[in-house]
This record gives structure tokens, sequence and C-alpha cells, in this order.
């Protein structure tokens, strides 16, 4: 008696269902994620309005005087006087140097104080009076005295120190000189 099987008696062994290859997995999660995807870009309307509204920044309106011009523009929230100056009024005499309010080049008078315009937001001027290094001298084609000041001294400096040190030095000047007095009586 032989003790062994025939094959008609024992059953073949159950294959096990092939594991899906890395590609195979990779490839099915980028076509299910890219499926979602596009569903959701389709969603019609609604889906349009609320991602347009996510991608906008908020905006306001702001009006002020610069360099005695009245101008109103409605920037993000977020744009500092800098930018604002720079690149919506084309104004480029401030510069940005350090962007952190340490060295000076960015500084202007607003309202006749002097103001590092890197760190002030645009929005919170709303009717303020800014003079920047373009609006130091008077509009007759004269350099503002204290402009004269640095070409008659050889004081000439780069354009980011020239203008870290004019404009804070016109509003000094201007607190510094006394209003002159009216005589009173017969001379």
């Amino acid at each position: 008696m032989s003790t062994e099987l025939t094959d008609s008696a024992v059953p073949p062994p159950a294959e096990s269902p092939p594991t899906p290859s890395r590609r195979t997995f990779i490839a099915t999660t980028t076509a299910v994620g890219g499926a979602v995807v596009a569903g959701g870009l389709t969603a019609g309307p609604f889906g349009a309005e609320e991602a347009a509204a996510a991608e906008q920044p908020p905006s306001g309106s702001v009006s002020l005087t610069v360099n005695g011009q009245r101008h109103t523009v409605t920037i993000d929230n977020r744009t500092s006087l800098l930018d604002l100056l720079r690149e919506h009024l084309e104004l480029p005499g401030s510069k940005k140097g350090c962007n952190a309010g340490a060295c000076g080049a960015c500084t202007v008078l607003v309202d006749g104080r002097r103001v590092n315009s890197c760190l002030t937001l645009a929005v919170r001027l709303e009717g303020a009076e800014v003079t920047t290094v373009e609006g130091l001298a008077p509009n007759d084609g004269q350099l503002h005295p204290l402009q004269q000041a640095f070409i008659e001294q050889d004081a000439f400096q780069c354009g980011t120190a020239h203008r870290a040190r004019s404009c804070p030095a016109s509003a000094a000047s201007r607190r510094a000189t006394p209003a002159p007095r009216r005589r009173s009586g017969s001379g």
C-alpha cells in the first residue's frame, strides 16, 4: 500500500491574489486623487465663488497726501507705506534696505514726524500728509536747503544713507526753527 496521494485527492493550493506593485499603487492613488480634485474644480458656481474669495486678500481704500498731491488708492491691507510709495505711486526715493526698520533707508515724514515706511501699514494713514525725499525740495526746481548743504559741504553719500538722513534732519530743522515773531508797536 502506498502512502502517496494521488493528484486528484489533494486540492490544488489556493493562490493568494497578487499584491500591487509600488508603481501600480502610486498610479492608482494619483488617478483617484486627480479625479477628486477635478470633481472639486467642476463643482459649479458656489465652489468657484468660494475659491475666488479665498484667493483675494483683504483690501481697503486709503486717501492721503503725498508730497502735496492727494491720492486715493485701493490696496491690500497688508501693504506697507514703502510699497505703496514705490509700487503704486511710483516714487522710488525711499529705499527698501533691511525691511526691518533698522537702516533708515525707508524714512519718510508722516504729518511732520519721522517714520520707517517699511514698518507702517498704509491703510492706517487715512488723511495723513506724507513727505518723501522727492517732496523735500520746493516745486521751483531748487533743492531743499538741507540737500543743498549736503552738496556744498561735500557730504556725498550713497542714495540709501542720504535718504536715511535728509528726511529726519528736515523734520528736526522744522521743529528747531522758531516761527518768525511779529514786531509790535511802532518802530
